[in-house]
């Protein structure tokens, strides 16, 4: 009995230290969890402090990107309030003389140039200028037009060109189309759910792009469009609403390009040589290469 009463209080005693120990353990776990969790309380306010500082400095990057875009539209009226404005005969902005042009040029220009809507039934939602990003939520300018379209509708070259880029793009424009056309001009289409032509493709005025979508910094379906030239971004509404019914509308509303010098190359190029020059050309190459 008196063994049995001793391998009991053994048992009891050896059991007391191991949960005194465990005890002691737990506590000291409990401890080092608390300390883990106010690290990471610290961790998480720091984050949250260097996202604000992040969005701060990235508003302050688009205020400034928009400002010096709208300088850059402007540059003429800051040359000539500082008096450096150039002369006459070298001012930037040509108007062109509509009714010396031919039939064949104005259809040239007209497929060669952006005109008309990329698609079919256009219903703009939100046009080109400064406005609140509706995903970002910060005043940025909206460098071309939105056009309202329900996801997978058709989208449409607006002029000849030869495709730029084709796929996802880093800017926001999610999957983008861009064309390349005559005489420095470039089309933009952006949001698309899926594009059907590849980089290097030439295409006609009509021809279909793909089709419109969401993807990108979205708020919804829509069509996103934007008409450059030299890599300037230009209001589309003048071109979107030019036609042959309508053909002036672009060249008064538009002053940021050289139309009469654009017109007078055009006319070089595409007003055939008269039979009697054509005559005389042959005539004499067939002197040189009899010589």
């Amino acid at each position: 009995m008196a063994g049995i009463g001793i391998f009991l209080a053994t048992t009891f005693l050896g059991g007391f230290l191991i949960i005194y120990f465990l005890s002691g353990r737990v506590e000291a776990l409990g401890g080092d969890l608390r300390d883990l969790q106010n690290y990471q309380a610290k961790i998480k306010l720091e984050n949250e402090a260097l996202l604000k500082e992040q969005r701060q400095l990235q508003a302050t990057v688009e205020e400034k990107a928009a400002a010096l875009s709208m300088m850059s539209d402007e540059l003429g009226n800051i040359e000539s309030m500082m008096g450096i404005s150039p002369e006459p005969e070298e001012a930037l902005y040509e108007r062109l003389d509509t009714a010396s042009q031919t039939a064949q040029e104005k259809r040239y220009m007209l497929t060669a140039i952006p005109s008309g809507y990329p698609l079919q039934d256009p219903s703009v939602s939100s046009y080109y200028g400064m406005r609140k990003h509706p995903v970002l939520g910060t005043m940025k300018l909206h460098g071309g037009v939105d056009l309202r379209a329900s996801e997978g509708t058709p989208v449409y070259a607006t002029a000849d060109g030869v495709v730029e880029w084709s796929g996802n793009h880093n800017s926001g424009f999610g999957k983008l189309v861009k064309l390349s056309h005559n005489f420095g001009f470039a089309t933009l289409y952006g949001h698309l759910s899926k594009p059907i032509v590849a980089v290097g493709d030439y295409v006609r005025q009509g021809d279909l792009l793909g089709y419109s979508g969401n993807t990108g910094l979205s708020s919804a379906p829509h069509l996103h469009y934007e008409v450059r030239h030299l890599h300037r971004r230009l209001a589309p509404r003048a071109f979107m609403e030019w036609s042959w019914e309508n053909y002036d509308v672009l060249f008064t509303r538009e002053e940021k390009i050289k139309w009469d010098s654009l017109a007078k190359t055009l006319r070089k190029t595409t007003v055939p040589l008269r039979p009697e020059r054509q005559l005389s050309q042959l005539a004499q190459a067939s002197s040189v290469t009899s010589s």
